[in-house]
């Protein structure tokens, strides 16, 4: 059953086709004319709308564009005499779903009305599954209109056509995979899976299985043949993420594929043919990383053939206004309270914070702060930023007086910025006393070379800070 409004000048016609899609249990509305038919699509959606071309207030194009701004999906079927058959085509060009001619059959009636039925509920639930993905997975696309992000649609969109290699780097948070999915959004693989896997969540021989797979019998328990993920995401995309924690194995054997096109399914003397697009992403140095001889250096250029660099949050703060809209739309919906706004003064200090957690813990702070807020707007005292956390004073040295400097200390509300603010005293104090030399404060922290320039990074600490 469906929902449609009959728009017609001649009484006779409207009555005749409302009685017919009525015997066919539709529920159906009637206007006389243009006027009348633009406030009822204001007040109401329609599944199907019948529409005249000529009335004497106005035409059926003027229909059709507040069908279409009520609701995109609605179908427009225009009703129209042989003599302006060429007006109906004009206008299903412009987004009509159908016409009929007067005299019009029932029966050719009920078959468009049909086709038109389906075609709406189809759009629709086409529609609520895109929602629903945004809702789980966060936005399909990069939010932003920053000069670096701008830079970044830009090479998403020339690489995406192609079968290049990309990698994607960026501080935790900035919304790698969402880049990742974009250029498979936008690639000829679109219709083929999109096959996401975190290496850094496995085990070493675990991720070497999940991603190649085994015969039966190659190891205790394998009772039977597991395809891998390559051959899971063959046609598609495989996005690896935290590819700089590949053991030496798996690097060796993930360039293997990468040069011969094919997997060998452990215990498996037969290789098997894969065509994947492969994507992959750190928040590593990876250079840096072959430098130490934790990366091979011919992997990684083999993967580096299109570098793409996603800027921190704290460098594009002219976004935050837009990522924070959709956040609310979003957190809105999916705890089913009411959308509310910020007031300017929590605008401006959400602006102003650094996000070491970027993205992400934007995201986080606004679920905070739309779950607890007591008013709309929700005001600057409701966004739970950590306060500076050591009130200029850096932690003890030694363990015997770190429980008295943890009761001097405000009292905490986010822990993850408060140890965040804990870590970035502890790599200035480690600076200070090395002058300023990275490797030895790398040495005094117990971290490496490549994990401390990550850390300065991350925190907006530049050469020279103390």
């Amino acid at each position: 059953m469906a929902k449609i409004l009959i728009i017609d000048d001649e009484p006779n016609l409207r009555r005749v086709l409302a009685l017919n899609l009525r015997q066919q249990r539709h529920e159906v509305a009637e206007c006389p004319g243009v006027i009348t038919a633009r406030q009822r699509l204001r007040e109401e959606v329609f599944d199907i709308v019948f529409t005249d071309q000529k009335m004497p207030d106005g035409e059926g194009l003027e229909v059709l564009a507040a069908a279409l701004e009520s609701d995109p999906s609605t179908s427009v079927i225009f009703i129209t005499a042989f003599a302006t058959v060429e007006l109906a085509v004009d206008a299903m060009r412009q987004g009509a779903f159908d016409f009929i001619t007067k005299p019009f059959q029932r029966g050719m009636v009920l078959a468009i009305a049909e086709r038109a039925a389906e075609r709406t509920r189809l759009l629709r639930e086409n529609r609520h599954l895109k929602e629903t993905v945004v809702r789980l997975e966060g936005s399909p696309e990069i939010l932003g209109s920053s000069p670096g992000i701008r830079k970044v649609k830009q090479l998403i969109q020339r690489v995406a056509q192609t079968a290049a290699i990309v990698l994607i780097t960026g501080e935790t948070g900035t919304g790698k995979e969402i880049a990742a999915r974009a250029i498979h959004r936008q690639s000829p693989r679109a219709a083929r899976a999109f096959v996401p896997v975190n290496c850094a969540a496995f085990a070493e021989s675990l991720l070497e299985n999940e991603l190649f797979g085994h015969e039966k019998g190659a190891f205790t328990g394998a009772d039977r043949p597991h395809a891998g993920l390559f051959e899971a995401a063959d046609g598609g995309t495989l996005f690896l993420d935290e590819i700089a924690e590949l053991s030496a194995a798996a690097q060796a054997k993930l360039l293997r594929v990468l040069t011969d096109g094919a997997v060998l399914r452990l215990g498996s003397t037969q290789p098997r043919k894969v065509d994947v697009r492969l994507l992959a992403a750190t928040h590593r140095d990876l250079q840096q990383r072959v430098r130490e001889g934790l990366f091979r250096e011919d992997l990684y250029y083999r993967l580096a053939v299109v570098p793409l660099a996603i800027p921190p949050l704290r460098e594009r703060a002219e976004d935050i206004p837009l990522l924070c809209e959709f956040f609310l739309r979003q957190a809105a919906a999916d705890l089913k309270t009411p959308l509310r706004r910020l007031s300017p003064q929590a605008m401006a200090r959400l602006r102003g914070y650094a996000f070491p957690g970027n993205v992400r813990e934007l995201r986080n702070l606004i679920e905070h702060a739309l779950i607890l807020a007591a008013g709309d707007p929700i005001e600057a005292d409701s966004i739970p930023l950590p306060e500076t956390p050591l009130r200029g004073a850096a932690p003890p040295a030694g363990r015997e007086d770190l429980t008295d400097w943890l009761q001097q200390l405000p009292e905490v509300h986010n822990l993850k910025g408060f140890m965040a603010g804990v870590e970035r005293e502890v790599i200035l104090r480690a600076l200070k006393t090395s002058g300023g030399a990275q490797a030895e404060a790398a040495r005094q922290l117990g971290v490496s070379r490549s994990d401390l320039g990550y850390k300065l990074t991350r925190f907006g600490i530049r050469p020279g800070e103390n």
